[in-house]
């Protein structure tokens, strides 16, 4: 059989890159007992080299002139603290922290997406683990269990907040009465229970959807190059280039946006109806 019929087709090229590198095959829609090895790899890679850059940062910080990494660290440090201070209508000491790091863990995560599709699996022919590890998906925001992970995460610090400030009876008290009044007790807990699951949901699907659009669409770019035609090549390297560009600002884009809902929903937390 010659190289060309042995080649996958478009469908099973995205297919194979949009799987994961799982414990187990995954043979229902739900199955909680599934982990995405390469979805935690790379979130818990994107948190480390994160916290690294910004331990480096506070690190070699000086009072004189900064340089050019110490003064973009330091924009961003201000762009966060005033967000937070028009949102946070009280102690910042931990969210303002909690918004930055927020920050740069997504943007990082999604930055991952600027590396070459096929860069993985041709690491892993060469190295020989192209049977040990058959699929390998590079960005966990790509992942809605990764973006579910993280709107989680936020969900309990909505629901910590909203107990530290208001006290337990006073958030269970407001759980039961907001909006409608305490005579309409059960229609309000319905509303309060939608609410949480609605901004967990939507904090989760918004990321994900995008940041999955955007790795389609490399993929198909890719696909271009397969053609081995002068068109197909020249139209991979002026479409990836364009596309790249343009993905930079949806990259940032949405992690300021996920960093902005999470600093408007400890918000909401801290206030009452």
């Amino acid at each position: 059989m010659s190289a060309p019929e042995l080649a996958p087709t478009a469908s099973e090229y995205i297919v194979h890159h949009l799987g994961h590198f799982s414990t187990k095959h995954q043979g229902s829609p739900f199955d909680m007992s599934i982990l995405n090895m390469d979805t935690i790899f790379w979130s818990v890679f994107a948190g480390i080299l994160g916290c690294g850059i910004l331990y480096i940062a506070a690190r070699r910080a000086t009072s004189g002139v900064p340089g050019r990494f110490q003064a973009a660290i330091e924009m961003l440090v201000e762009m966060v603290e005033e967000q937070s201070k028009g949102i946070i209508h009280g102690d910042r000491t931990f969210i303002a922290p909690l918004a930055l790091t927020v920050f740069v863990w997504v943007a990082l995560m999604n930055s991952l997406d600027f590396l070459p599709v096929d860069l993985f699996a041709r690491l892993f022919h060469y190295v020989g683990l192209e049977d040990v590890i058959g699929h390998h998906r590079v960005v966990p925001t790509a992942d809605l269990n990764g973006t579910f992970g993280i709107a989680l995460g936020v969900l309990v610090l909505i629901l910590y907040y909203n107990v530290k400030i208001k006290g337990f009876g006073g958030f269970i008290h407001e759980i039961f009465s907001a909006p409608f009044g305490i005579w309409l007790a059960p229609f309000n807990l319905l509303l309060n229970l939608i609410e949480f699951a609605a901004r967990t949901v939507s904090l989760a699907m918004r990321l994900f959807g995008n940041m999955f659009a955007g790795e389609l669409i490399f993929l198909l770019i890719a696909l271009l190059g397969a053609t081995m035609t002068t068109f197909g090549i020249a139209g991979q390297i002026l479409a990836g280039t364009v596309w790249a560009i343009f993905h930079i600002l949806i990259v940032f884009l949405q992690a300021f946006i996920f960093m902005m809902l999470t600093l408007v929903y400890l918000g909401q937390a801290h206030e009452g109806h």
